[in-house]
C-alpha cells in the first residue's frame, strides 16, 4: 500500500468509529433505530470497502470497489441528513461527520477518475 492509501484507510476507519457515538446516543424509537442502523452499516462499510480496494486484483476491480466506497459514503450523508431533518440529532453535533463524508466522497471520485484515466 502507498502512503495515500494508508492515510485513506486510517481516515475511513476513523470515520466509522466517529459515527458510533452519535448512533449509540439516539433515542429508543423505531425511527431512530432504523436510521441509526442504516448509518452505522454504510459508514462502517466505507472503510471496509476502501480496505478491499487496496487489495484489488486489477484496475477495473479497484474502480469497482472504489465505486462502492463512493456510494456508501454518499449514503452516510443521506442518513445523517435524515437524522438532522427528523430532529433526532442536532446539526452541530454531526456537522463534522457530514463534512468528513463529503470529503471522502470527493477524494474517492477523484481517485476513480484518475484510475480511469490511467486505465486507458
Amino acid at each position: 500500500m502507498n502512503t495515500h492509501a494508508d492515510e485513506m484507510t486510517k481516515r475511513t476507519r476513523y470515520f466509522a468509529l466517529r459515527v458510533i457515538r452519535p448512533v449509540e446516543s439516539l433515542p429508543m424509537t423505531r425511527t431512530a433505530e432504523v436510521l441509526g442502523k442504516q448509518l452505522l452499516r454504510c459508514s462502517t462499510s466505507v472503510g471496509a470497502n476502501h480496505r478491499a480496494s487496496c487489495r484489488a486484483k486489477s484496475q477495473a476491480d479497484f474502480i469497482a470497489k472504489m465505486g462502492i466506497v463512493e456510494e456508501e459514503a454518499d449514503e452516510a450523508i443521506y442518513w445523517i441528513e435524515l437524522l438532522i431533518e427528523t430532529d433526532l440529532v442536532k446539526k452541530e453535533r454531526v456537522a463534522n461527520l457530514l463534512d468528513e463524508a463529503s470529503q471522502i466522497v470527493a477524494i474517492v471520485v477523484t481517485s476513480i477518475r484518475t484510475a480511469r484515466t490511467h486505465k486507458k
